[in-house]
């Protein structure tokens, strides 16, 4: 399998992830993972932040411990800007909002999270900004599309945070199991469309990745 490279200097590389690869080894899959993919060239490689599986588009690499300290660090600050694409079902009432709600364990399966009422141990600060970009209808069902930008890196944060919002990603068998999606779409409805980040020598660099072809038909 073949990773597009977005961007890469001595110390970063920004990669565009397909949707369907895992970022990590996993126990229950010996598929090959993106830390795989990039280890033998780049042996002393860090992934900075994850990805869900379904979930496509940039994601950072660091090829080194100072680069990892160093992204790390603007993670934890907040001052890396990431930007998402998504499609959700029916149709998003407000044209922009912020939720801003903690996230914490579901109490009835491990691998989900939960935000508000209900959310058991640690609840963890959660900020999701999101803009309408488009509604339509697909067979006669609601669909909203999506510009979102979360302030704050939760695991499943924008799948947890829209689920909250009645508003679930298409296609999310976690979240959103057995709903209506539009035909073009068999695959989690999350692209990361952009990243922010200043590298070593203090420039700041912005990496996009292209919508995803299945996208651009639904959207279209």
């Amino acid at each position: 399998m073949k990773i597009k490279i977005l961007y890469e200097d001595s110390d970063i590389l920004a990669i565009d992830k397909p949707s369907g690869v895992l970022v990590h080894p996993d126990q229950r899959s010996k598929e090959k993972t993106i830390l795989d993919l990039f280890f033998k060239k780049y042996p002393k490689i860090k992934i900075v932040h994850r990805l869900d599986r379904e979930t496509s588009g940039v994601m950072l690499i660091a090829k080194n411990l100072k680069a990892f300290e160093f992204l790390k660090n603007q993670f934890i600050n907040r001052e890396i800007k990431k930007t998402y694409h998504a499609i959700v079902s029916g149709s998003v009432k407000n044209d922009r909002g912020v939720i801003n709600k903690p996230i914490g364990r579901s109490p009835r399966d491990f691998r989900r999270w939960l935000a508000g009422r209900g959310a058991r141990g640690e609840l963890r600060e959660a900020i999701t900004e999101y803009k309408v970009l488009k509604r339509f209808i697909d067979k006669k069902e609601k669909f909203t599309y999506l510009e979102i930008k979360p302030k704050t890196g939760r695991t499943h944060q924008i799948r947890v945070h829209m689920k909250f919002l009645n508003h679930p990603i298409v296609c999310d068998s976690l979240y959103n199991p057995n709903k209506p999606y539009p035909a073009e779409l068999s695959r989690l409805a999350l692209h990361a469309s952009s990243i922010e980040f200043k590298n070593l020598k203090n420039e700041t660099i912005r990496v996009e990745s292209s919508l995803p072809l299945e996208f651009k038909k639904v959207v279209k």
